[in-house]
């Protein structure tokens, strides 16, 4: 716990760097999420994205189980799974199961956008007769809570699947709804979920979070409305050295916006990069935080009291994993947070 009104948690996109590989990334994923644990991090969630060179995360459904059994006390989920890709009773399997490997530690982040181009999309689809559309995901939606809750109407086809899925008492994930935009911020509301909005995404999020809670209805999944905000943040040494960080994912999304998609380079060719391209940190009008652990833990405070949130994310692309874990380290001590041990 830290010593801030709001919990403080990470979402990892397993970045694959320049002259690594996969499995790399992956070793790096479970190295940060034990770090993070003994830190004394609320949560560790993992991202999904599809064909990219950069990030390693397509399936965090493949990655939490692995995580939650390399850690001890952490809250291990996804961030999210892009529910568009699946069937609704596969996922509330899936996440019955990883709820019986880790009982009471899962949650079960989940989204509507499809984590990469619309190409990809499509070829994630089992059924490519039809363009699936996107008006469907709160029916969908509403089915993986029932099935999770076993409360589908008695005449439903479906009614008896929630009982076949893995004995919940072993620990039923968490649902939340995660979102950029008005209509998950209405249908977290409308269904009573947690949520929470990506602001390293859209930093002009904060009317979301207004408009959750106009339209919040209790359920049983939360009695009032309860808000996370995830932001991009590097801590280091000096701020000077942050921004230096933070340069290797600037030059990928740089090119990501070219439409070439590169592993994320090392630390040297992103210096190299910047000299050739001023202001690189400035792009795509998105919120950084970045500087020493002094002044970073003012930048999330009041992130997390534009929002009003109860709890911050933090994410961050870096190139090398000894500084990535540094800067976490680093905000956890301007936080105060007690490590695991300790506790």
């Amino acid at each position: 716990m830290t010593s801030a009104p709001f919990r403080l948690s990470v979402l990892d996109q397993s970045p694959v760097s320049e002259g690594f590989t996969a499995a790399d990334a992956v070793k790096n994923t479970i190295d940060l999420a034990r770090t993070v644990d003994v830190l004394g991090y609320d949560r560790f969630w993992m991202a999904e994205h599809h064909a990219s060179a950069g990030l390693a995360g397509s399936a965090p459904e493949a990655l939490i189980g692995p995580v939650a059994l390399a850690t001890q006390r952490i809250r291990v989920g996804s961030g999210g799974i892009m529910l568009p890709h699946y069937s609704p009773f596969k996922v509330a399997e899936t996440f019955r199961l990883l709820g019986a490997i880790a009982p009471g530690r899962i949650d079960l982040g989940i989204g509507r956008a499809p984590g990469t181009d619309q190409r990809t999309a499509y070829a994630l689809q089992r059924d490519r007769s039809r363009r699936i559309p996107s008006d469907d995901f709160p029916n969908h939606l509403a089915e993986l809570l029932a099935y999770l809750s076993d409360s589908l109407p008695a005449d439903h086809v479906f009614a008896t699947l929630g009982r076949s899925l893995p004995d919940g008492t072993a620990g039923s994930p968490d649902p939340w709804l995660l979102g950029s935009s008005p209509d998950s911020a209405r249908w977290a509301g409308e269904m009573g979920l947690p949520y929470c909005i990506a602001d390293f995404i859209n930093p002009e999020g904060v009317p979301l979070a207004h408009l959750y809670r106009q339209h919040f209805q209790p359920s049983r999944w939360a009695d009032k409305p309860h808000l996370m905000v995830s932001s991009f943040a590097i801590a280091a040494d000096t701020r000077e050295e942050a921004e230096r960080q933070s340069l290797p994912a600037a030059m990928m999304f740089a090119h990501m916006m070219r439409g070439e998609l590169i592993k994320i380079p090392s630390l040297e060719r992103a210096v190299e990069w910047a000299i050739h391209n001023p202001n690189p940190l400035q792009a795509g009008n998105r919120r950084r935080i970045m500087g020493s652990p002094t002044e970073v833990r003012p930048m999330i405070e009041e992130v997390a009291a534009l929002y009003g949130a109860q709890e911050v994310m933090l994410v961050n692309i870096m190139s090398d994993h000894a500084a990535r874990k540094h800067s976490y380290r680093l905000i956890a001590e301007a936080f105060d947070m007690v490590p695991a041990q300790a506790a």
